[in-house]
């Protein structure tokens, strides 16, 4: 059986030089499909080397069969020649690529970039492909993990994030992780080189976050019942709409009543060790804000805030209720849930 590839053992591989003929890279994330094609095209040859063994095409200007005559190619004075296919979801019948992997040319290092979603893995050629070579489905990342991938990019550039900058940048941007990556890169710029520490000063200063009036900071008030506070925040966002917006705030507060009633159903619910363990979390400090909510909010109540989650997000767009602002949407959504 062959074995799994993860976007961390496909890395680990490729910086060794261990090269694989095949690399099917597929799924609906498209930032670690985009890493791993970036570092072969950037990485694998030399760049003296790339003009005759390095070919770069995109799905709506090839097709299968012209793919697999690349394929075939010997490298020219080179140990391998590599083949990239970007948007690869364009392309149609690649079954075309059984005949290939039966014997496929080991000196080829073809990559396919399948984005926006999967191919069918009972196929012939993605077996004779898991067998040979990677086959990688890159998913979009659960929202609580995000904050986590943030700690883990900052430290990889040399820098540390505060814990509540960290979340801000999560709640505001959620799990696009491109957009992410960017947001973070133009805040890192400005860091000096003796004081590596992103703070939620700078998140409101270079990516345009309230430090007060954020989905981080209307968690908290809702957590703590602090009516004034979130209250507070809801009117500000109705006056300032191009600061922040019912349609950022959604997809935070789903997520976190969302993970909040799995809480309510962990084994060990009173401590954050527990509950970080069934939110599957790997830090426990990221657990104490459901901990805290638990008491808040029980498990019936916590049902119907996410049931009224869900009738905003219809309503936002029209269904049922196609006058009401979104400023007002979200005041009656912050009123259902303190009260």
């Amino acid at each position: 059986m062959a074995a799994k590839h993860t976007y961390d053992s496909i890395m680990r591989d490729l910086a060794a030089r261990k090269y694989y003929p095949i690399y099917i890279l597929m799924g609906d994330e498209p930032y670690y499909i985009d890493k791993v094609s970036d570092y072969i095209e950037n990485n694998v040859m030399a760049p003296e080397e790339r003009d005759f063994n390095q070919t770069v095409v995109y799905g709506l200007d090839t097709n299968a069969a012209q793919v697999i005559d690349m394929a075939k190619r010997f490298p020219m004075m080179a140990e391998h020649q590599v083949v990239i296919v970007k948007e690869a979801q364009n392309v149609k019948s690649w079954d075309r690529l059984d005949a290939y992997l039966e014997k496929p040319l080991m000196s080829t290092i073809l990559v396919l970039c399948y984005k926006q979603g999967t191919i069918d893995a009972r196929k012939k050629f993605m077996t004779k492909a898991a067998a040979l070579g990677v086959v990688f489905k890159s998913e979009k990342m659960k929202d609580y993990l995000v904050p986590t991938f943030i700690d883990n990019y900052v430290k990889e550039k040399g820098a540390t994030i505060e814990g509540k900058a960290k979340q801000m940048v999560a709640d505001f941007i959620g799990n696009d992780l491109a957009r992410v990556a960017s947001e973070i890169d133009k805040t890192l710029i400005s860091l000096p080189d003796d004081n590596r520490v992103v703070t939620c000063e700078l998140v409101e200063q270079k990516i345009g976050i309230s430090k007060e009036y954020n989905a981080f900071e209307l968690k908290n008030a809702l957590i703590e019942r602090d009516v004034v506070k979130a209250n507070r925040i809801v009117n500000f966002i109705d006056k300032n709409p191009k600061t922040a917006s019912l349609y950022s705030f959604l997809p935070a507060l789903f997520s976190f009543f969302q993970n909040l009633m799995v809480a309510h159903y962990a084994p060990d619910k009173n401590t954050e060790r527990g509950v970080a363990m069934a939110l599957g979390m790997k830090s426990e400090w990221a657990a104490k804000d459901y901990v805290k909510a638990l008491k808040t909010f029980n498990a019936v109540k916590t049902m119907q805030i996410i049931h009224e989650i869900r009738e905003t997000d219809a309503k936002s767009k029209g269904v049922g209720s196609p006058n009401t602002s979104p400023g007002d949407l979200l005041k009656q959504l912050v009123y259902f849930i303190l009260h």
